[in-house]
Parts: structure tokens; C-alpha cells; sequence
């Protein structure tokens, strides 16, 4: 089992907390999500299943980067909230869905795709998970959103049970998920 963190300061950008997860603790805490995932379909019979994905997930990378990207600025980052009003440029809503955390495939093929995410996700106080299994990451996150392959994948903030899972996951990387 491998839990890498890291923290770095970056000037004005914040600090950027990111894990890397695989081995058995990467098996567990997917099939943990995709139990969740399951119980709180079954428990809602209203939404199509798609639908409910999409209200609870951001799949790929240019949704979560929109996503990022109307949120907010963190608290620290008060000068350049004022600075990009004041540049004309549009306002981050606070009415957009929030993001709780950002799961990356470390398998992508082009490192540059997501070479944002980290700076993006930090300046919105966002964590990163780092999801590395053997060249098969986009296909192990696939599986929990049931597409064929996902690179990146947002978790929205909706006070569920897959929320309750990833900040025990988040704020306590020692925790020992059930098999």
C-alpha cells in the first residue's frame, strides 16, 4: 500500500495537496466509491442513472476544468479575485456546483492535458488524487462513472455518502477502507 502526499508552496497560488493512491489502497477505496455509488442509486429511483452521474460526477477533463474555473477563489487568493474583476474578466459564480476533490488518472498519454489541474485545483483549495494502477487508471475511473475510460474525474459536493467516503478518505489518509 502507497500513499505519496505532497505540499508545495507556490507563491501566490496557495498550496496544492495532492496524493498519490494505488496498490490495495487504490482497490479499496474504488470499490468503496463504487458501493456508494450503488446504494445511493438504488435509494434513488426518481433520476435516470446517467442523469444522477452527472449531477454527483464531472467526468473528463474539460468539464472539471470548467468546473474548477467558475468556483470561486480560495480565501487567499483575494488579489486575484479582485484582479480578474477588475481585468474585465467574468467573475467566478458561487452558485456553480463545488467540487470536494479531483481524481486524475496518472496514466494519461499527454502529460500536458493535465498539466493545469494542480494550480487550478489549488488556487480553489480542491485536492488532487492521484490514481496510478499500471497503465489502467483511466480505466479503473471509468468503471465508477460506467464509461470506458476517464483521465479525470470530479467529485461535486452533493452531502452524500460518496462524500462522507472521500473526506474520511481525505482527512485521514491512514484510514483503513472496507474490503
Amino acid at each position: 500500500m502507497k500513499v505519496r502526499q505532497d505540499s508545495l508552496r507556490l507563491g501566490n497560488v496557495g498550496v496544492i495537496s495532492e496524493c498519490c493512491i494505488e496498490g490495495d489502497r487504490l482497490f479499496r477505496l474504488l470499490n468503496s466509491l463504487q458501493r456508494e455509488i450503488e446504494s445511493e442509486l438504488q435509494s434513488n429511483k426518481i433520476l435516470p442513472e446517467k442523469l444522477w452521474f452527472k449531477q454527483n460526477f464531472a467526468v473528463g477533463i474539460n468539464e472539471v476544468t470548467r468546473l474548477l474555473e467558475r468556483m470561486a477563489p480560495s480565501s487567499d487568493d483575494a488579489a486575484f479575485a479582485a484582479a480578474q474583476k477588475g481585468s474585465g474578466g467574468r467573475p467566478p459564480c458561487s452558485s456553480f456546483t463545488k467540487l470536494q476533490a479531483v481524481l486524475v488518472a496518472s496514466d494519461c498519454n499527454s502529460r500536458w492535458l493535465t498539466k493545469h489541474l494542480p494550480s487550478l485545483a489549488s488556487s480553489r483549495d480542491i485536492p488532487i488524487i492521484h490514481v496510478k494502477d499500471n497503465k489502467e487508471g483511466s480505466l479503473r475511473l471509468g468503471e465508477v462513472v460506467k464509461v470506458k475510460t476517464a483521465v479525470v474525474l470530479g467529485v461535486k459536493v452533493k452531502g452524500s455518502s460518496i462524500n462522507q467516503l472521500l473526506e474520511e478518505v481525505l482527512h485521514d489518509k491512514s484510514i483503513e477502507l472496507n474490503a
